[in-house]
């Protein structure tokens, strides 16, 4: 039996808005969250036009679809969804005529675009993790759906049917994690690093802080609670028919200072021509749905947040660098640097 997807209706009127214009055909991302028992999709993005490019621009068939163009919007969203939600999957908008081609299409797009998203993550997927990602195909003349999905860590995976159920208020009640996290990150620049070996070295600090925050202890409104214990557990359930209210949960990060005393401790010297240091604070946020949420899989959305948060901003930081250096300048720049956040 295939995975079910538990869909936002106003997903359904976004995407039977775009089946209406006078394209030949359109493709977008669907967001939403894997869980166990079911998957949830809240939100379709149609994939924008190049600044170049009309707002009335289209391909003239599926293999003029820009691949790179996608895989580039869909890593642009990632960066911008809280903890818990990812981009599950692509949809194509089609005629009648293009239906024998739009699977292959979209079986290209899928596995893109997940590599896109997953490209540069300081952490890996999950021993028991959902990988089953959506292909949504969509017939521009009679609406009619094809929902499918493809194991993204299976290169010869097959398509597995898939349920696509429509609902009001998907994630009108889910829960939300908040946390603050304060960043002091020394990171240091060896002196036989060249230049462009920059961004490297920036990505080694980081993944040391990154290992650092999976290990820490997730304290959720200052309790330690058991990671296969249901989130909701001990709350109050509502009554008769009053309406639940969307609950917040305050979360501490707690890590480890110093390695314990059965790890024994080695000085390294090391000659170096400069550092950086990251500081600030970085406040986060998860969301995670209602339907007995296990509280390992809300401390990792809210984990992956913590880590996507500063990663994706010294990614931005190195382009906006690259866009506007001037010969010299960089290394200067990074001769010892302190970033705040």
């Amino acid at each position: 039996m295939g995975r079910s997807y538990f869909v936002e209706e106003t997903v359904g009127q976004y995407l039977s808005n775009l089946s209406t214009k006078p394209k030949v055909f359109a493709t977008g991302l669907l967001i939403g969250q894997c869980s166990p028992q079911r998957d949830y999709v809240i939100l379709a993005v149609r994939t924008p036009p190049k600044e170049e490019q009309k707002e009335s621009y289209c391909p003239a068939k599926l293999a003029d679809i820009d691949e790179e163009w996608v895989t580039t919007h869909a890593s642009q969203v990632s960066r911008m969804l809280p903890g818990g939600l990812l981009v599950l999957g692509v949809f194509i908008i089609a005629t009648p005529e293009l239906a024998k081609d739009t699977q292959n299409a979209l079986r290209k797009l899928v596995f893109s675009v997940q590599k896109s998203v997953t490209k540069k993550r300081l952490w890996n997927f999950a021993g028991e993790e959902v990988l089953d990602r959506v292909a949504l195909q969509v017939c521009s003349t009679t609406k009619k759906l094809v929902c499918r999905t493809y194991d993204v860590q299976d290169a010869k995976s097959s398509a597995k049917p898939a349920d696509w159920k429509y609902q009001s208020d998907v994630s009108a009640f889910w829960l939300s994690l908040n946390c603050t996290v304060n960043v002091n990150i020394h990171i240091p620049l060896p002196a036989t690093s060249a230049n462009h070996e920059l961004e490297k070295n920036t990505r080694n600090g980081l993944t040391r802080w990154a290992k650092q925050i999976e290990e820490g202890v997730f304290l959720i409104n200052g309790q330690i609670k058991e990671e296969d214990a249901e989130l909701l557990e001990g709350q109050k359930k509502s009554r008769g028919n009053s309406q639940p209210s969307i609950q917040a949960f305050d979360v501490k990060v707690l890590t480890q200072l110093s390695q314990s005393s059965s790890h024994r401790s080695t000085a390294t010297v090391q000659v170096c021509r400069g550092s950086i240091n990251l500081k600030g604070a970085i406040k986060c946020r998860a969301y995670i749905h209602n339907n007995k949420p296990r509280v390992k899989d809300a401390i990792q959305a809210l984990r992956r947040d913590i880590i996507n948060t500063l990663s994706d901003r010294c990614e931005i930081l190195f382009e906006d660098l690259l866009i506007n250096e001037t010969p010299g300048k960089k290394k200067r720049f990074f001769s010892s640097s302190d970033i705040v956040l």
